[in-house]
């Protein structure tokens, strides 16, 4: 029945992070829309993960993967930011380009960092 809530959780990752995209990328050269859809699922995984992952146990196994593997993984992209960054770096906005990358990147590990902290103190 897993399989069941990935579906469903894809489904319902997907459709939000094509609104964030309609909505945000509207707002400069950057692609706030994954950006914030990538930043957004990384918070949601490590809040599902770090605080809840234990409480939820094998009872929730499948309520468990449609938020991890499901939402988060149809939310978040990697290929769409892959592509982001490269239509920056071949329309010679390479700062927009290496801002993407930072903001993505360091901005996902900070935010799983300071989860961990706040779940350990």
């Amino acid at each position: 029945m897993n399989w069941l809530a990935v579906f469903i959780g894809g489904g319902l990752g997907s459709v939000l992070r094509y609104l964030f995209s309609l909505a945000m990328n509207r707002y400069g050269i950057l692609p706030w829309g994954t950006i914030l859809a990538n930043l957004t699922a990384t918070l949601v995984l490590g809040v599902v993960v770090f605080y809840f992952g234990e409480k939820l146990g094998r009872q929730s196994m499948p309520f468990f993967v449609l938020l991890t593997i499901g939402f988060c993984g149809g939310f978040s992209t990697f290929s769409t930011f892959s592509m982001e960054v490269f239509q920056l770096l071949r329309d010679g906005q390479i700062g927009y380009a290496i801002a993407n990358v930072l903001i993505s990147l360091v901005g996902a590990v900070l935010i799983l960092y300071f989860l961990v902290n706040r779940v350990e103190s």
